[in-house]
């Protein structure tokens, strides 16, 4: 009996050591089953875009790098999103998704060129030139652009403006060495006036007057736009952007109601004592 119980506990110890490993070898066959399937029998046979508007179909799925065969769990999402943005500049967001067994499905929003930033003035880039090789007389020269660029909402430099562009123009920036589907940079002198420009055409597109709007001119402490073709709306350049459109907004029946439908002049949001100053403009008769 002392025989029996002795046999009886090895084969228990023996059970209870394998136990573990034999469970451990059973998830490692399920997971090397489980790639093996994957990778015989999940490939891409279709890839399907929408969103899309500005771009054809063919260009996208070429911009994206996959191709018919690929695997679809050995795909790279970053890399594709990364070679969709830089290839075709006006891709804003994208979303890349596996559609069991065999398709990729792939969702874009495209920017719109919402402004363009116009040549800079010669003698603020001679002087920016200058200021470089005062502080450091072995720099680089400043690669400053020589033509006007289209921006995306949020600064990203689309392609060089056509001559016939209606985006709204855009002064008092310089930008720096522009490059298609990068952003827009400038000097660090001018970081406070490129910040304001973005959140600037933010808060336009949010309130919707985007199209309302034809120039922005950026200057030290505060900017202009032209608004609706009749006003210079003037702003401080570290404002709350959004407020300052609507009351933008909120003046313009008021001044319709006092004035004409087609009064004109500049409308001052930097005085916040005062509110939103409205200015007449001058006839050219008086002057």
């Amino acid at each position: 009996m002392p025989r029996y119980n002795h046999r009886s506990r090895s084969r228990r110890r023996n059970k209870g050591r394998f136990g573990p490993l034999f469970k451990l070898l059973c998830l490692l066959a399920v997971g090397v089953a489980l790639t093996v399937g994957a990778t015989v029998f999940f490939r891409v046979e279709s890839i399907v875009i929408s969103g899309n508007k500005r771009y054809t179909q063919e260009e996208i799925i070429a911009a994206s790098g996959i191709q018919t065969g690929d695997n679809l769990y050995g795909l790279n999402k970053v890399r594709i999103d990364q070679n969709i943005r830089t290839t075709l500049p006006y891709i804003g967001d994208l979303t890349i998704n596996r559609a069991l067994p065999n398709t990729i499905v792939i969702t874009v929003t495209e920017w719109e060129a919402v402004a363009k930033v116009a040549v800079p003035d010669p003698t603020q880039a001679a002087a920016l030139r200058q200021e470089q090789l005062d502080q450091d007389p072995k720099a680089e020269p400043l690669e400053i652009a020589q033509e006007p660029w289209l921006i995306s909402v949020k600064g990203k430099l689309l392609e060089p403006a056509p001559e016939d562009s209606s985006a709204i123009t855009v002064t008092g920036l310089v930008p720096i060495a522009p490059q298609t589907g990068s952003t827009l940079q400038t000097v660090e002198s001018e970081s406070d006036r490129l910040s304001a420009l973005t959140a600037l055409l933010e808060a336009l597109q949010e309130g919707g007057e985007l199209g309302n709007v034809s120039s922005i001119r950026l200057e030290a402490t505060q900017l202009v736009l032209r608004y609706m073709d009749r006003f210079d709306v003037k702003m401080k350049l570290n404002a709350d952007f959004s407020y300052d459109i609507r009351r933008m907004q909120a003046v313009k029946p008021k001044i319709d109601e006092m004035y004409t439908t087609d009064a004109a002049g500049s409308i001052d949001l930097t005085q916040e004592k005062y509110g939103a100053v409205y200015g007449p403009a001058r006839d050219s008769s008086d002057q």
